[in-house]
């Protein structure tokens, strides 16, 4: 039976490792599912199966928990920068500094509660603890290794300091993440929080920000216009709008090119922005009802799938598609979103193209664009590992500081991060397809977090109870508590009560702003939309960029004194 032995104990075997990463993550999803109340913990509690799991004696090769840590916070950060790239930077122009502004208040609140403990227990700890401490409150590792590499390169010997700042940070990181989704839940019962009422919000906003494109029907009633051409049309009201279908008075419908001629008493199908309604009637004529479907003829209008990687990147109107084709394109379908078909809107692989015209140009364009679900289904591993090494070139990247010993990084989280949403947002410049269909992303996305939470509870498990339960353990996570809470409470209600942010994005900022991937599973399971994601993404770089700044500097100012 020396099998047996071998799968449960033995840490350099394969099997073991995975194994145990097996059982954990099942036993935390199925756990996770359970409600109190109405609430739970969803994927979090796969950290503390692994801290019983770790506790238990059940042990890993630390080099191999390092890199399955890092890997795992690394893929999920990325996917998330994937998916959020598109609505990162219009969200960014509508709240994002908003956000980040309450974000650097939530840091220089971490701040005063930090020396204000340091401050009535100078006595009982040294400020290196409390950075320690404070590192594990913000669930921020970079933090607290930027401090200890300080200490590192300081004259004297810090070995035991350091170790110090280590059981610290091991003592106050499990129960910050229990604490983030307690004052989740606090912000949810003192305001009486109704999530469907703000995933209704969250959709209403959407909605506002892509508005549905105007289709309707004009009969064309101004004399002054008769006779004119479509493009002349163009030249009268320069907005951009689509002339899909001409009915005549006869009954001919007509696809119409730039040289069709209109005249009194034609109908004129438009695709246009709702805003554009009034003076586009205003010169043309009145607005009428008409089923464009009844009508007879062969003229069809049909969704084309975008899944030609050649076509990723390309403005509309350099596919020539009324002149080329005979064809009118009337709008573009994006992540569920309707756009107007602009001749200047730049196309990506996975948008959908309706257009209108006879079915046999209809099939001709559908040709050179790919219409195929099946090329969709196939993953663009190129450009997922291409931006992985950007990211990990950008997070090691070393930003000097005046005064500072130790250069910054971003590091394996906040590199691959930009570089995502980069990618999502701008890649089709490079001719990167970063296109992934949903349930692919949401797959590597929680595979990453199961493979992350896992490994830091693991990391954490045979020093919890030592830490927690030692003379300065519990101590150590009251004021890893009150770090945690009391600056969330507070810039949190602020947010609420002054500008009635969402309470998805609350929670997307509460676990930005304290880096708290684990968190943002808990935040993520809340609500059916990407607030939470997108609010988490927007805040992220900024703040991992202070967190490791202010442990270097309160490191380096107690060093000078």
């Amino acid at each position: 039976m020396g099998w047996i032995n071998d799968i449960l104990y033995n840490q350099d075997s394969v099997a073991h490792t995975i194994g145990l990463y097996a059982v954990v993550i099942s036993l935390g999803i199925l756990l996770g599912k359970i409600k109190i109340r109405g609430f739970s913990f969803g994927m979090t509690i796969v950290l503390f199966i692994a801290i019983l799991m770790g506790h238990l004696d059940f042990r890993i090769n630390q080099q191999v928990l390092l890199f399955m840590r890092d890997f795992g916070l690394l893929i999920f950060v990325y996917t998330v920068g994937l998916q959020m790239g598109s609505s990162f930077f219009s969200s960014f122009r509508q709240s994002g500094i908003r956000l980040n502004v309450l974000a650097i208040f939530v840091v220089l609140l971490n701040l005063v509660v930090l020396f204000t403990i340091y401050f009535f227990n100078s006595d009982k700890t040294s400020i290196y603890q409390l950075v320690g401490i404070m590192s594990g409150a913000v669930t921020c590792t970079p933090g607290l290794g930027a401090a200890q590499q300080v200490l590192q390169e300081a004259p004297g010997d810090y070995a035991l300091t350091i170790s110090q700042m280590t059981m610290g940070y091991a003592a106050s990181y499990p129960v910050t993440i229990i604490a983030s989704v307690l004052v989740m839940a606090f912000i949810k019962l003192i305001f009486r929080i109704n999530p469907a009422d703000e995933q209704a919000a969250v959709e209403k906003e959407e909605a506002d920000a892509h508005v549905e494109p105007f289709i309707g029907t004009f009969k064309l009633t101004n004399s002054l216009i008769d006779g004119i051409t479509v493009s002349k049309l163009h030249n009268v009201y320069d907005h951009d709008y689509v002339v899909s279908r001409i009915l005549k008075p006869d009954g001919q419908i007509l696809i119409p090119g730039y040289d069709t001629q209109i005249g009194v008493n034609d109908l004129l199908l438009v695709v246009m922005s709702p805003e554009d309604v009034e003076a586009f009637r205003q010169i043309v004529g009145p607005v009428v009802e008409r089923n464009w479907d009844k009508e007879p003829g062969k003229v069809v209008s049909r969704n084309i799938l975008i899944s030609n990687p050649k076509i990723n990147g390309k403005q509309l109107g350099a596919l020539r598609i009324r002149n080329g084709y005979g064809l009118n394109a009337t709008r573009v379908t994006r992540a569920g979103v309707s756009l107007l078909a602009s001749r200047h809107l730049t196309l990506q692989v996975g948008d959908k193209l309706t257009v209108v015209g006879r079915e046999a140009d209809v099939d001709h364009l559908a040709g050179r664009l790919g219409n195929s679900q099946k090329h969709l289904r196939q993953p663009n591993m190129f450009t997922f590992f291409f931006g992985i090494l950007l990211g990990i070139l950008l997070g090691s990247v070393p930003i000097a500081f005046p005064g500072m010993s130790m250069p910054l990084r971003l590091g394996l989280s906040g590199g691959p991060l930009i570089i995502a949403i980069l990618i999502s947002r701008y890649g089709y410049k490079l001719k990167l397809v970063s296109y992934t269909s949903t349930s692919a992303a949401l797959m590597i996305r929680e595979f990453g977090m199961c493979i992350f939470l896992a490994s830091v509870g693991f990391a954490a498990g045979p020093k919890f109870v030592e830490s927690v339960f030692s003379a300065n353990g519990a101590q150590w996570v009251f004021w890893g508590f009150l770090i945690t809470t009391i600056p969330l409470v507070v810039v949190a209600t602020f947010a609420r009560i002054k500008y009635k942010i969402n309470y998805f994005t609350i929670l997307g900022f509460i676990c930005g702003a304290y880096t708290d991937a684990p968190a943002l599973a808990y935040a993520d399971s809340e609500g059916n939309n990407d607030a939470a994601l997108v609010a988490y993404s927007t805040v992220y770089p900024l703040i991992t960029f202070l967190r490791v700044l202010c442990a270097q500097f309160i490191v380096l100012a107690f060093l000078a004194v």
